[in-house]
C-alpha cells in the first residue's frame, strides 16, 4: 500500500472515530443511552424503550401532549395529531399560529387504522389518552407495525394489565415527559428551558403565603351516577398543591377516576373546579350539583365558588403551571388564601 493510500485510510479511520465519539456525546447530552446509529433508548414507564433520533413523523394524541410538543417548538416533527379541536383556542392563545399548521386527523382518540395511515415513526399517547386494549391501539400493537410508542408518564400503570394509573408525583411526571420528548425530537435545550420556567414559577407559588389549613378543592370533570374526578397522581393534584389548596381526593392512589356523590358530600369543599370538556357543559354540571339531594347545600355550591378551566390545563401538560397561577388568583379573590401578588399571564377561564 502506498504512503498516500495509507494516509487516506488513516483519515477515514479518524473520521469514523470522530463521528462515533460525537454520536455518543450527543446521546449522553440527551440523558439517553446510545443504542444504534440514529436511535436512542429512554426509560418510559419503567421500561427501556428505543426511539428514532430525532423523530421525523410523530403522531401526537390529545391536547395535553400536543401542548408539550408546541412548548418544545417541535411541531415540524409532527405528521398528525388527534383531539385538537376541543382545546384549539386555548392552545392558540398560548402557542400562537403554530397550532393552525398541525394536521388534525381525528376529533377524538384515533383508531389504529387512522394512526397507521399517517406512517408515523413515533406515537405519543397514554393509557386512556388514546391507548386502549379495546381498540387494539396499544404500545405492543404499534411496535408490531414498526412504530415506537411513547406513553404519557401520568398514565403509567403500576403493573401490566392493571387499570389503575399513576406511579410518579405529577410535577415529576411532567418533567420526565418534557425531557424525554426533548430527547426524541432533538430539542433538549428547549426542554430544559421550559422545565426551568415551570420550576421558577412553581417556586414563586410555593413561597406565597398560605393559611395553616389549606382550602379544600374538589375537581369535577363530568357527572352521571358517579363523578369523574382526579386523585393524587393526576395533573390536578399538581395544580391544586402548587396553588396552595388541598385536593379533596389526595388520598386516592390514581390519576383520573370515578367517585361517589357521597364522597363529594363528605368533602364539603371550599371550592369546586371544573374540567371544561366536550359532552357536558359547565351549566349542565352546575345544574347536576344543585339538583342532587344534599349537594346543593354544600358551601362551594351555595357560595358559587366555581372555576371552569379547559381540559388541557388540568391534564398533565406544561399549562399546569398556568392553571396553578389562575387557581391561586381565584382562591385569593374568594378570601380562601391571603394575597400573594401573583398575576397569571393568561386568563383561560372557559367561556
Amino acid at each position: 500500500m502506498s504512503t498516500v493510500q495509507e494516509g487516506h485510510t488513516d483519515m477515514r479511520r479518524l473520521r469514523v472515530i470522530i463521528i462515533a465519539i460525537a454520536t455518543v456525546l450527543t446521546l449522553a447530552a440527551c440523558g439517553a443511552a446510545p443504542s444504534a446509529e440514529g436511535a436512542l433508548t429512554l426509560t418510559n414507564c419503567g421500561e427501556q424503550v428505543r426511539f428514532p433520533a430525532p423523530a421525523q413523523r410523530m403522531f401526537v394524541n390529545d391536547t395535553n401532549m400536543i401542548a408539550m410538543t408546541l412548548a418544545l417548538g417541535a411541531q415540524d416533527a409532527v405528521a398528525a395529531v388527534a383531539g385538537l379541536p376541543q382545546d384549539i383556542d386555548t392552545l392558540r392563545r398560548h402557542y400562537g399560529d403554530a397550532v393552525d399548521r398541525l394536521h388534525n386527523v381525528a376529533p377524538t382518540s384515533p383508531s389504529r387504522e387512522t394512526v397507521l395511515a399517517q406512517r408515523p415513526d413515533v406515537m405519543v399517547a397514554g393509557w386512556n389518552y388514546g391507548y386502549s386494549e379495546a381498540t387494539d391501539l396499544t404500545p405492543e400493537t404499534l411496535r408490531g407495525n414498526g412504530i415506537a410508542p411513547y406513553v404519557l408518564t401520568e398514565s403509567c400503570r403500576p403493573r401490566a394489565g392493571q387499570r389503575q394509573r399513576g406511579t410518579v408525583e405529577p410535577w415529576e411526571a411532567l418533567r420526565t415527559d418534557l425531557s424525554n420528548l426533548g430527547a426524541i425530537t432533538g430539542r433538549t435545550d428547549r426542554a430544559a428551558a421550559v422545565t426551568a420556567d415551570i420550576d421558577t414559577r412553581l417556586g414563586r407559588l410555593r413561597a406565597a403565603p398560605r393559611p395553616a389549613t389549606p382550602p379544600t378543592v374538589f375537581v369535577f370533570d363530568t357527572a352521571s351516577d358517579t363523578i369523574f374526578s382526579s386523585g393524587r397522581f393526576g395533573g390536578p393534584q399538581a395544580v391544586l398543591e402548587a396553588a396552595g389548596a388541598r385536593n379533596a381526593l389526595d388520598d386516592v392512589s390514581d390519576t383520573w377516576t370515578a367517585v361517589s356523590w357521597e364522597r363529594l358530600a363528605a368533602a364539603d369543599p371550599d371550592a369546586i373546579v371544573f374540567v371544561d370538556y366536550p359532552g357536558q357543559t359547565f351549566a349542565q354540571k352546575v345544574d347536576a350539583l344543585r339538583a342532587k339531594p344534599g349537594i346543593g347545600r354544600l358551601r362551594a355550591v351555595t357560595e358559587q365558588r366555581f372555576l371552569n378551566l379547559p381540559y388541557v390545563l388540568w391534564t398533565s401538560s406544561p399549562l399546569n403551571i398556568d392553571a396553578a397561577e389562575q387557581v391561586r388568583t381565584r382562591l385569593e379573590q374568594w378570601n380562601l388564601l391571603p394575597p400573594s401578588g401573583i398575576r397569571p399571564a393568561f386568563d383561560d377561564t372557559a367561556r
